[in-house]
């Protein structure tokens, strides 16, 4: 499943950069696919929507860091635990039940991110 960060976020950012995928943002700012992966060109969100790679996304939340579930591997071919969690001083960072994915689907994820 992917990750979620929940309302209990104090907005310390310490989660941002550990993202591999570029997956975390601040709430209330757009994001593109193409931040911090290889895509180029279109990608095709989780819903079926083809979007430009650079094209700006709405934000998924406006009030606290979030996650774009599109880009969250849970740091699967990276590290052996999902980095923001590791590093979230208030263990917000949590898995979403709403969101099982198996390893094979996360890991396949990567490879489209980074083309590998």
């Amino acid at each position: 499943m992917a990750i979620i960060i929940t309302d209990e976020c104090i907005n310390c950012g310490a989660c941002e950069p550990e993202c591999p995928n570029n997956a975390i943002y601040e709430g209330g700012v757009e994001w593109k696919v193409s931040e911090g992966t290889k895509v180029q060109g279109t990608y095709v969100l989780e819903g079926g929507n083809e979007v430009d790679v650079d094209a700006e996304q709405a934000p998924v939340e406006e009030d606290f860091y979030f996650i774009v579930p599109d880009k969250c591997t849970e740091c699967k071919g990276f590290h052996e635990e999902p980095q923001c969690a590791a590093v979230c001083p208030v263990d917000c960072c949590v898995p979403d039940p709403e969101r099982e994915e198996s390893d094979e689907v996360l890991l396949a994820r990567k490879g489209m991110l980074h083309l590998e």
